[in-house]
């Protein structure tokens, strides 16, 4: 286990506004950003990389309003996506399958299920999730609070696309590196 470094992770589903549960949708894409905690070589910790993986959704088509509200097209899936699996392995590959990887929330539990689902191995053995670790950190007890008011808290300005995997997993590697 890597205790220096932690790949943090975003998810962004399928989605629709015509009353459907939100959690019934399928992964499109996998954002990461690793980082190297902060230590004796360096202080402060900092981003070491970052990764986007679009994912081809097996039963789901992406609905107008999931392509307004993360920018993903069907288009895009269809020329960039591969399938869950390809995906996973290459995030084991790149970041390790010993890696503690943390979000915001629990996004593991939406990757476990999906993984059950479609029969393959979940890519990761340790798991924080952020979130938590940052209300406790500064004892907040309400549980709707949001990843945009920690970093606001924290002095930080989102960076990117609201709703991109991409943007999301080094905000939220930005934010950990104030808390850890």
């Amino acid at each position: 286990m890597n205790f220096r470094k932690i790949t943090c992770f975003d998810l962004e589903m399928t989605c629709w506004n015509d009353g459907r549960e939100r959690r019934t949708g399928e992964i499109i894409e996998v954002g990461v950003a690793s980082i190297q905690l902060p230590g004796t070589e360096n202080p402060k910790g900092c981003v070491l990389e970052r990764s986007q993986y679009y994912v081809l959704p097996e039963k789901d088509e992406i609905s107008d309003y999931c392509t307004e509200l993360t920018g993903i097209t069907q288009a895009r899936l269809n020329k960039s996506g591969r399938p869950l699996a390809d995906v996973l392995e290459s995030m084991k590959t790149k970041y390790g399958h010993h890696s503690i990887y943390g979000a915001w929330g629990r996004d593991n539990l939406v990757i476990q299920k999906e993984c059950a689902e479609k029969g393959i191995s979940v890519p990761f053995y340790e798991f924080l999730n952020l979130k938590t670790l940052f209300m406790i950190n500064n004892r907040i007890r309400n549980k709707r609070f949001g990843m945009l008011k920690a970093m606001e808290m924290s002095g930080l300005e989102f960076e990117g696309d609201p709703h991109s995997g991409y943007s999301d997993s080094y905000n939220l590697a930005r934010l950990t590196l104030t808390f850890i």
